[in-house]
């Protein structure tokens, strides 16, 4: 029952005030609300309690109901939790606005200064569950009906602002715009508090505001003095973000978003782009908000040769600074990369307006991100403490495509929160900052499926949001070095100096280490005493009898007698890197030589770090022991790439044994008669013939360049620098497993840009194109890092030589059927890792399929779907507004059709619309997920590449100091050895990590690749026998073969985790007994 707002002018200042859509109409609705009603604004609850009395009509009474039951919760005691307590919020985005609001509810009296005047950001932020739900908690919805209608799970920073600002007015935050804090004043004298420098100049109630609490959200670029930050650098990166005006037309509303492609597991879409357009991209989003928004992460040679950039800088600030950036260049870039990620769907692209007037579309760099060692600082001064906290980026600065600033922004606020309560409870400070330090650690590890699930219990108390927590993870007397007293010399250098000691004396004796581990592993082999690191080894036969102990399925002992120094050292560094992963830093003429007795001691190290925990050797002869412990992920992508290079090989024709193709990446220990890779051409226990000659380890292979130890790359027998090892055509580092040799020039290339011989062109060509994105054909684009074939079904498992090449698969309709819908399942016992999500609309097939033994014929009643529905009401039930709005989101032909006709079979037709809902929401949340896991990956790569080069140049002043310093004293030389062992290790250490990440890569490429040729094949399926050409069925025939390969491929890479994890279990198991 509505009671006409005109009859009362409150509320026609409240109902424009719910409404106002720019910064400057709602604090002057606001202000003209407070005045009609005789309440002075900024006055904490008090003022929002006066404002409830006397606005008890219809359009208020719901927004005070969400506000009453957040106030309600026990943690903030009916706002009485910090009601003498003075707090001062530095900024006015989503964190600070969130953190005032926490801070108002718990009774404090907040203050919030803004250097800006008015909020103008477009660019869209993702929200996880629990930040959706928060939101609405706090009446999002009746100051921005459209808030996450459907299934949207994003708004811009400017509507989240704006509705933040709202709910902080209302409860009484008094904010002050245009205002810069520019630091702190200290208390001149005992009696006066901390006051805050100001500029300009402010009114004298706000220049002598006296505050307790210091909670500073203005941003990565400016953090309180005192504060430790610590900055994580990655590869050079450069994102651009545009906005294009949103008309709202029917046409534009039927687009669909994107929410994250990548290059790492979608490769043909940006080939295609970069075809198309000359656009080369690492990724692209596009969310719709109120405008069409779009972030991407381009190449900086890319925006070069495109003319974006004018020259080439070494400085990011140079090379993306006004000066340097094209803007018409820029807008058109964004433009047409826009227009082709959407097909052109959106029509005329126009180009919002930032804050400036000026087109919105920017470039930023985001190569490194800045993170705060500490959350919280107290600062003491003639008996005044504050308590300094910090939210928002300039606690930690997000990685744009996980998604995760404002989720991890609004935990870090209600955390800080948390702590002003500890705090005005009187609790000791030291605990304070340690329990404050304690939940800042989980900070980082935070993701939606880490959380409690309940998301509507979420409150302030961290026990209601974080599992498994504890509030001591970290004592108080760690944190004194956060407790600063004006005059008291800080326990910092105290610490700093005693941790320097600690490492001192913990790298002493590691070489001795190694030496005692050789010997025990070498002990009782014929012919071998090992007594040094050095010569020791030059006969071949020490190294030999190191392999065979950790793998002692690969030679008898007694074979070696005969072998001549080099043959037995290039035996032993052949089987080293091809069945244990450890790729050698010298050559075998070298190592014979004994000329570089640091690339020994660098070489055996790896062994050690690797193999140190392996249980007591056995007697030589014994042929009863285990495996030679965990499998690696170095190992395995080494057969891989072997494995990459043996195929194309035997699709170029130049595999002269006509052996049968197969497929080699396997989780088991491969034995002797595993087929020798192409190149270079060898036989077992014979030294190639191309090996470098001595010495020839010191040069790289490509730039001729000096080699240092930690430099070193080995591949196919060459050594390389690692910044020499990229792409040729596009200069991409190369990754382990994700790069080819060509055989024609020799040259290493991705997998994106690896050539394919003119001998060898499809004939059938490609099936249907995928709907959603233009690609290339399979043969000049490989989308994963290699397409070995698998033995057709029934054949020999163990295929002799003399095999002819198999012919094509003969399936029936129905077991092509199964086959295209394939999800691989290991026995009950095995756990295998999750596996990454598809594509949103085949997800949401998915989430149907269970449902279902056929297309539309129920297996086990509606009860799935129905448990679906109750885990969606149970989120965030829909209200009637926002059922109105929603905008009708595309679906999957296949699957719309099939819950239609689910609906319909069970008699629960009124349920289609929630589960239509539930079913788009829950595959847009997994293919986000999906997107976020490979951007962390390539973060972390990138991240790992410069750590590696910063150990290089270390290692390389190490080295030079050893090769050079001949007379300095035998202690310092002992010093730098146990220093460069350090350093090879913590390298072995990033490597095998490395690793372990494009063995994700693989999951993530498999996956990608098998949707689809899961989507080409029913294309075909769906057709009628009888209109189908011979060149659709060949055509048929070689999706299915492909799709045979890649379902072998994921198998490899399920039974290589599985034998990893038991094989770690094992040796927990042997530790603890």
């Amino acid at each position: 029952m509505a009671v006409p707002t005109s009859t009362n002018p409150a509320h026609a200042y409240f109902e424009s005030f719910l409404q106002a859509q720019l910064c400057h109409d709602v604090l002057s609705s606001f202000q003209g609300l407070c005045e009609t009603l005789g309440v002075e604004a900024g006055g904490g609850l008090t003022q929002y309690h006066k404002i409830k009395a006397q606005l008890n009509y219809w359009s208020a009474k719901s927004l005070w109901a969400k506000l009453d039951k957040r106030a309600s919760q026990s943690a903030y005691q009916q706002g009485q939790a910090c009601i003498n307590t003075k707090c001062l919020v530095v900024g006015a985005g989503p964190c600070g606005l969130r953190a005032a609001v926490e801070l108002a509810l718990l009774g404090a009296r907040v203050v919030l200064v803004e250097k800006r005047t008015k909020f103008s950001r477009h660019n869209v932020l993702h929200l996880w569950p629990f930040t959706i739900h928060d939101l609405r908690a706090l009446g999002a919805k009746k100051f921005y009906g459209r808030f996450c209608t459907g299934t949207l799970d994003h708004i811009s920073i400017r509507q989240l602002q704006l509705l933040l600002l709202k709910v902080a007015l209302l409860l009484g935050v008094e904010i002050h715009w245009g205002v810069t804090f520019s630091g702190l004043q200290p208390p001149p004298q005992k009696g006066i508090g901390w006051r805050a420098q100001l500029q300009p100049s402010s009114p004298a109630q706000l220049a002598n505001y006296e505050f307790d609490v210091l909670i500073s959200a203005a941003g990565g670029k400016f953090v309180p003095a005192g504060f430790t930050i610590r900055e994580m650098r990655g590869k050079l990166a450069i994102g651009i973000t545009v906005n294009f005006v949103n008309g709202r037309t029917v046409e534009e509303t039927q687009v669909p978003e994107i929410s994250g492609v990548a290059r790492i597991y979608n490769q043909s879409f940006f080939q295609s782009l970069l075809k198309a357009t000359g656009i080369d991209l690492e990724n692209i989003v596009y969310y719709k908000d109120d405008t069409h928004y779009f972030v991407m992460t381009a190449k900086k040679q890319c925006l070069l040769r495109l003319g974006v950039l004018r020259q080439d800088y070494s400085e990011t600030d140079q090379l993306l600074g006004s000066a340097n950036v094209v803007p018409e260049a820029l807008q058109r870039f964004a433009r047409e990369a826009a227009d082709f990620a959407t097909h052109g769907k959106l029509g005329k692209l126009e180009f919002a307006k930032d804050a400036h007037g000026r087109p919105d579309v920017s470039a930023f760099d985001f190569t490194s991100m800045m993170r705060a060692e500490s959350a919280a600082r107290v600062q003491e001064k003639h008996g005044a403490r504050l308590l300094l906290g910090l939210v928002g980026d300039c606690l930690v600065e997000p990685f744009w495509p996980l998604g995760t600033g404002v989720a991890r922004g609004f935990l870090a606020a209600f955390d800080a929160a948390w702590m002003v309560k500890r705090w005005a409870e009187g609790a000791e400070p030291l605990d304070v900052l340690a329990e404050r330090e304690s939940l800042y650690q989980l900070l980082s590890q935070t993701s939606p499926e880490n959380m409690h699930r309940h998301v509507a219990q979420y409150g302030l108390d961290p026990a209601t949001r974080y599992p498994n927590l504890n509030l001591r993870a970290v004592t108080p007397n760690q944190v004194r070095d956060l407790y600063d007293v004006v005059a008291k010399e800080p326990a910092r250098k105290k610490n700093d100096k005693t941790d320097a000691g600690k490492t001192a004396t913990g790298e002493q004796g590691t070489r001795e280490a190694l030496l005692r581990w050789c010997q025990e592993q070498t002990a009782g082999y014929p012919g071998v005493h090992v007594t040094d690191l050095s010569s020791s080894w030059t006969d071949g036969l020490a190294l030999c009898a190191l392999v065979h102990r950790l793998q002692p399925s690969l030679l008898d002992p007694s074979d070696v007698q005969g072998m001549e120094a080099l043959e037995a050292t290039s035996w032993a560094l052949k089987m080293a890197e091809q069945e244990l992963g450890i790729t050698p830093v010298l050559s075998a003429h070298a190592l014979v030589a004994g000329g570089d007795p640091l690339g020994l001691v660098a070489y055996l190290s790896h062994f050690h770090s690797a193999f140190k925990n392996k249980s007591k050797p056995c007697s030589p002869g014994s042929e009863n022991q285990g495996s030679s412990g965990t499998p690696s992920a170095v190992l395995f992508l080494g057969k891989l790439q072997r494995t990459l290079q043996r195929t194309r090989a035997q699709e170029n024709g130049d595999d002269a044994g006509g052996k049968k193709r197969r497929l080699e990446v396997e989780a088991e220990t491969p034995s002797m008669e595993e087929p020798p890779v192409p190149e270079p051409p060898s036989v077992p226990l014979t030294p190639p013939s191309q090996h470098p000659e001595a010495g020839a380890g010191d040069l790289c292979a490509l730039c001729g360049g000096q080699l240092y130890l930690l430099e070193r790359l080995c591949v196919n027998s060459r050594f390389f620098h690692r910044s020499c090892f990229r792409c040729r055509v596009c200069e991409a580092t190369l990754w382990p497993g994700g790069y080819g040799q060509h055989p024609g020039d020799e040259h290493f290339y991705c997998l994106q840009h690896l050539p394919q011989t003119d001998c060898k062109e499809d004939s059938t060509g490609r099936g249907p194109e995928s709907p959603e994105l233009p690609t290339l054909g399979n043969d000049s684009l490989p989308s994963a890092p290699s397409t070995p074939i698998v033995p057709q079904e029934g054949a020999n498992p163990a295929p002799s030589p003399s095999q002819p090449t198999r012919r094509l698969i003969r399936l029936s309709s129905l077991e092509r059927q199964r086959l295209s819908s394939l999800n691989l399942t290991p026995d009950a016992e095995m756990e295998p890792p999750p596996k990454p999500p598809r594509s949103c609309s085949v997800l949401a097939r998915q989430a149907l399929e269970g449902s279902f033994v056929g297309w539309g014929v129920p297996a086990q009643g509606p009860q799935a779907l129905m448990a679906l529905e109750k885990g969606e009401e149970e989120e965030s039930p829909p209200s009637s507004e926002e059922e109105e709005q929603q905008e009708d989101v595309a679906l999957d032909e296949d699957t719309e059709q099939a819950l239609l006709i689910f609906a319909k079979t069970s008699g629960t037709m009124e349920k289609y619309p929630t589960w239509r809902r539930t079913v788009l929401r829950r595959a847009k949340e997994e293919e986000m997920k999906r997107f976020c896991k490979a951007q962390a990956i390539q973060r972390r790569q990138n991240e790992i590449e410069v750590s590696l080069r910063e150990l290089e140049a270390e290692g390389i002043k190490l080295e030079l100091a050893l090769r050079q310093q001949s007379s300095s004293p035998e202690q310092q030389k002992a010093l730098w050895v146990e220093q460069l062992l350090q350093l090879v290790e913590k390298k072995n250490s990033l490597v095998a990590e490395e690793a372990e990440l494009m063995i994700t890569v693989q999951e993530l490429n498999l996956e990608e690749k098998q949707w689809q040729l899961d989507q080409e094949l029913r294309g075909y399926l769906n057709r009628e026998a009888t209109l189908k050409t011979d060149a659709d069925r060949q055509a048929e025939d070689q999706i299915l073969k492909k799709l045979v390969d890649v379902v072998n491929q994921r198998d490899a890479l399920i039974r290589f985790q599985e034998e990893r994890r038991l094989s770690e279990l094992a040796l927990g198991m042997g530790t603890q007994g």
